[in-house]
């Protein structure tokens, strides 16, 4: 089978279509910047340019099937587009693309929590693109995650950008919880769902086990032989000084990274890693993955 991957050199790209490859399937990685990936990808693998934020540039010919991972990371403030261009207009443009060039098969990337009226732009904009695809005549399957993990990933430094070692200040004590999916563990089920049983599912995915930010940001400091003291900073304070720094370029953080710090990050009900086959113990847990297990 011939597989398009969207974002293909980006964090999770790069390792899906190296497994891909180990599948035996023929991948080209679309790209707005084809040349550049945060861990070595199988040389048979083609780049190729394209922008999802630009209809015309991006090409389907050929492919069997289209797996669209494009999106914002949710854990910054996006710099000179928006959640709303790429991920939503974006998914938009890529649908419209795959009915141009005769693509029926997607398997399209969202996120645990999606939904169109949701709290912060990040979650909106995948609600929306979420739309786009059921609106469609795509053959469709949807991942929805937790945040993700691994090599040539940002998440481990994020939790580093927030903190400082020893002692920290985190909203509300950092007691937000996620259920960090490792890149993978989610790749081979990425690369599963191209079988048609998996057409028109919605699939809600998490780790191993719910972690808080605090508790991922102690082991983080704890793999470097560090220490980490966690000090709760009241969330109404963190409200106003995250909203102070929505217009400081040189700030990571925002109002609408603390609109996400108010809900969890966690699968409601089943964990549909069973969809493909995995167990609990079979996913690499967030210790294990920074050598503390």
């Amino acid at each position: 089978m011939e597989v398009h991957v969207t974002g293909g050199t980006g964090f999770v790209g790069s390792h899906l279509s190296n497994r891909l490859v180990e599948r035996g399937h023929d991948v080209v990685a679309v790209s707005r910047n084809p040349d550049e990936s945060p861990v070595e990808i199988d040389d048979s693998v083609e780049r190729r340019g394209g922008d999802v934020t630009q209809s015309e540039t991006l090409d389907f010919s050929g492919a069997d099937a289209v797996v669209h991972l494009v999106a914002l990371s949710p854990l910054v403030k996006p710099r000179g587009t928006t959640h709303h261009e790429v991920t939503a207009e974006g998914t938009r443009n890529v649908v419209e693309a795959c009915d141009r060039d005769g693509v029926e098969r997607l398997v399209h990337m969202s996120a645990l929590g999606a939904d169109s009226d949701g709290e912060t732009a990040y979650i909106r904009a995948k609600g929306e693109a979420e739309r786009a695809v059921a609106e469609s005549s795509l053959d469709a399957t949807v991942f929805r995650p937790s945040v993700i993990f691994g090599d040539g990933g940002d998440f481990v430094s994020f939790t580093k950008l927030l903190t400082t070692p020893y002692v920290t200040g985190l909203p509300g004590g950092g007691k937000t919880r996620f259920q960090p999916l490792y890149v993978g563990d989610l790749v081979g089920m990425l690369a599963d769902a191209l079988d048609e049983e998996h057409v028109g599912e919605t699939y809600e995915l998490g780790g191993p086990e719910p972690l808080t930010l605090a508790e991922m940001s102690r082991s983080v400091y704890e793999a470097e032989g560090r220490s980490l003291r966690v000090v709760p900073i009241p969330m109404p304070l963190a409200k106003v000084g995250l909203s102070l720094a929505d217009p400081l370029p040189f700030v990571p953080m925002g109002s609408d990274q603390y609109r996400s710090l108010k809900f969890d990050n966690v699968v409601e009900g089943t964990n549909d890693i069973d969809a493909f086959g995995v167990t609990v113990d079979d996913l690499t847990t967030f210790d294990g993955y920074l050598g503390l297990e």
